[in-house]
């Protein structure tokens, strides 16, 4: 299965837009969302075309390709529009033997690990910086931003296939790889 992997739209119906068209593109099974869909949240700018009810439609019409961990900016009131679940503090998937913690970050993160065994992932966004390191024994990995990126990061997302991570600009050009063996 090909999973295309985001995190923090923050109400951008432009960096909604352009993250639809790159799962178009990547002819992925399933779209994953790691949390700040609606809102830009207090410590954020507003982000191109601050659009939220115009993400609300976007997303709506791709509801069963859409997988979803709440973010600290996602609320109840934002479940109450979406036609797809959001409140799951994590999902996990898993990857061969490893197993993918995948959250958004703000409560389970490096500083504050789920229990995860040698080797396995921890995924999350938040930082909207894009990310890849091995700590205690953990394989941290983060797809940046599509809306806001940090540290002159691109706007950009993850594809997770046949054990590869590949992180790419909007435009679908590649940056880094992480192979799992």
């Amino acid at each position: 299965m090909k999973f295309m992997i985001a995190s923090d739209i923050h109400g951008s119906a432009f960096w909604c837009r352009k993250m639809l068209e790159a799962f178009d593109r990547e002819h992925a099974d399933r779209l994953l969302i790691l949390g700040d869909i609606l809102y830009h949240g207090p410590r954020n700018d507003l982000p191109d075309e601050y659009a939220p009810k115009e993400v609300i439609s976007l997303l709506n019409r791709r509801k069963e390709k859409l997988l979803c961990v709440r973010g600290n900016c996602d609320t109840e009131v934002d479940q109450m529009v979406l036609e797809f679940p959001i409140m799951a503090e994590y999902c996990l998937l898993s990857e061969g033997e490893r197993l993918i913690f995948a959250t958004h970050g703000h409560r389970f993160n490096l500083s504050s690990p789920p229990q995860l065994k040698q080797g396995d992932i921890l995924l999350h966004g938040h930082t909207h910086v894009p990310a890849c390191e091995v700590e205690n024994k953990i394989i941290y990995i983060n797809p940046g931003s599509i809306s806001i990126p940090k540290e002159n990061s691109p706007h950009g997302y993850l594809i997770l296939e046949k054990g590869s991570f590949l992180w790419k600009e909007i435009d679908g050009k590649e940056y880094k790889t992480y192979q799992m063996e």
